[in-house]
C-alpha cells in the first residue's frame, strides 16, 4: 500500500527532497525514464555529430539547423491532436505505443550507419518519425506523472524529474562522446534503442493508477482540441509562461551549434563535443537538486522565473564569446542551472492550474512552445551562423533571449505579481 499523504514532522530535509519517491508508481516512471532519458540524449548527441559528418564544413550550419526542423512539423502536425488522444485513452496503454515506436526509430538509424548510408534525407525522415512518436509520449507522460501523487508533493514530483532528466542529459551526452570517439555514432542509436525498454517495463508493473472516468474523458475531436486551446489562452500565467518558453529557447539555442564550437573554435574533437554536451545538465543538476527541498516553499514564483530566464540569456552570451573550453564549460553549466529553476516554477504552475481532465491538452499546447521555440531555434541558429559566424549566432541568441523576458515581463504583470498559490485547479487533482 502507498504511504500516507501527510508528511511526518520528523522528516529529514533528505527525506523531504526525495518525498515523491516514496509513491511506488511514481518511482517506478521515474527510474524507467532516467534510463531512457540517458539513451535518448546520447541519440541526439550523436544525431547532430552524425548529420555534420555527412557534409561538408561549409554546409554544416545549414543542415544542422535542418535537424530541428524536421522535428518541429510532427509537433505543429500532431501537438493538438496528440493532447486529445492523451485525455480521452489509457495513458499507460498510449505511452506503450510511443515508447516502441521511438525504438524502432534508434534501430532504424542504427540499421542506415551499420549500412555506410552517407545521404541526409533518411536520417532526417527517422528523426522526423522519432518526433512524431514523442509528440504523443510527451502529453500522455506528463499527464500519467501528475496522477502519481497527492496533489501537495506535486512540485517535489516535478522537480524530481527535472533531476532525472538532466542526470540523464549529464550522463547521455557525455557517454555518446566516448562511444562515438571509440565504437562510433551507430551503437548510440543501438543504445538507446535498449533503454526504451526500461519504461515499458516500469508502466507494466504499475498498479491501481488513478484514471479519470470514462465519462469525464474528452473524444478524439477537434472540438476538444479547440477547448485546450481556448482553455491555455484564457488563463494569463500559463499563456505568458509558454511565450517566455518559446521566445527564450528560439533565440537561445547554443547547443544547436556545438558540433562547430567543438571542431571549429575550441578544437576538442569528439571527446569534448560529448563533455561539451553534458556542461549544461551537470549545471542543470545542481540546480535541480538545490531545487527539490524548497520548489513548493518558493513565494515570488514569477519573479524568480522572470529573472532565472534573463540570466539563461545572460549565460548565453558568455558562451558566445567563450574562446577557452574551461569557460565554455562554465557558461553552458550556467545555462543549464538557470534553465532548470525557470523549468521546475513554469511546470509548478502550470500543473497546479490545470485540472486533470485538461492536462493532456494543456501539455500538447506547451509543446509547441516548449518543443517548438529550441527546434525552430536552432534553424535559426543555423542560418545566422552560416551568415555571420557561429559566435555571431550565438551572441545574438543570447541578447535576443533577455529583451523576450523584458517583453514578457512588460505585458504580463499577473506573471511578474505571482506569489506561491495565487492559481489552483478548476477540480481537485487525483491522489495518489
Amino acid at each position: 500500500p502507498e504511504p500516507p499523504s501527510a508528511m511526518p514532522a520528523a522528516e529529514s530535509p533528505f527525506t523531504i527532497a526525495f518525498r515523491a519517491l516514496r509513491y511506488r508508481n511514481f518511482r517506478l516512471l521515474w527510474t524507467g525514464q532516467m534510463v531512457s532519458m540517458a539513451g535518448s540524449m546520447m541519440q541526439n548527441a550523436a544525431l547532430l555529430w552524425h548529420v555534420a559528418t555527412l557534409v561538408e564544413p561549409s554546409r554544416r550550419g545549414v543542415a544542422l539547423g535542418m535537424v530541428g526542423l524536421v522535428r518541429i512539423l510532427p509537433i505543429i502536425v500532431f501537438s493538438l491532436v496528440s493532447g486529445v488522444v492523451a485525455d480521452a485513452l489509457d495513458r499507460r496503454r498510449l505511452i506503450l505505443v510511443t515508447q516502441t515506436g521511438m525504438a524502432l526509430c534508434a534501430v532504424g538509424l542504427a540499421a542506415l550507419e551499420f549500412m555506410h548510408v552517407h545521404v541526409l534525407w533518411p536520417v532526417y525522415a527517422l528523426a522526423a518519425l522519432s518526433a512524431a512518436f514523442g509528440t504523443f509520449d510527451g502529453p500522455a507522460r506528463q499527464s500519467l506523472t501528475a496522477t502519481l501523487v497527492p496533489r501537495e508533493h506535486l512540485p517535489n514530483a516535478i522537480s524530481l524529474m527535472t533531476i532525472m532528466f538532466q542526470v540523464a542529459a549529464v550522463a547521455g551526452p557525455a557517454v555518446a562522446g566516448l562511444i562515438i570517439a571509440s565504437s562510433g555514432v551507430a551503437w548510440c542509436y543501438v543504445w538507446n534503442a535498449v533503454s526504451f525498454v526500461c519504461v515499458i517495463a516500469a508502466v507494466l508493473a504499475m498498479r491501481d493508477v488513478a484514471e479519470a472516468p470514462s465519462a469525464e474523458r474528452a473524444s478524439v475531436s477537434w472540438a476538444a482540441a479547440r477547448d485546450g486551446l481556448s482553455f491555455v489562452f484564457r488563463t494569463p500565467l500559463i499563456r505568458s509562461t509558454m511565450l517566455l518558453d518559446f521566445f527564450a529557447t528560439f533565440f537561445a539555442s547554443a547547443t544547436a551549434l556545438l558540433p562547430m564550437v567543438a571542431t571549429d573554435l575550441l578544437h576538442v574533437g569528439a571527446k569534448g563535443y560529448g563533455v561539451l554536451s553534458a556542461a549544461p545538465s551537470a549545471g542543470a543538476l545542481i540546480a535541480g537538486l538545490a531545487m527539490a527541498p524548497i520548489a513548493d516553499r518558493i513565494r515570488r514564483r514569477g519573479a524568480v522565473l522572470l529573472w532565472a530566464v534573463a540570466a539563461y540569456g545572460l549565460a548565453t552570451v558568455g558562451f558566445g564569446f567563450a574562446r577557452t573550453f574551461p569557460l565554455a564549460f562554465l557558461m553552458l553549466a550556467l545555462t543549464g542551472a538557470t534553465d532548470t529553476v525557470s523549468m521546475v516554477i513554469r511546470n509548478v504552475i502550470r500543473q497546479l492550474a490545470t485540472p486533470d481532465t485538461m492536462r493532456g491538452r494543456m501539455t500538447s499546447v506547451n509543446m509547441i512552445f516548449f518543443m517548438g521555440g529550441p527546434q525552430l531555434g536552432e534553424l535559426e541558429a543555423g542560418l545566422v551562423a552560416q551568415a555571420f559566424g557561429v559566435g555571431a549566432s550565438v551572441v545574438s541568441g543570447g541578447i535576443g533571449c533577455v529583451l523576450a523576458v523584458a517583453w514578457v515581463a512588460a505585458r504580463t504583470p499577473a506573471l511578474r505579481n505571482y506569489v506561491r498559490d495565487s492559481v489552483v485547479a478548476t477540480e481537485p487533482a487525483a491522489g495518489a
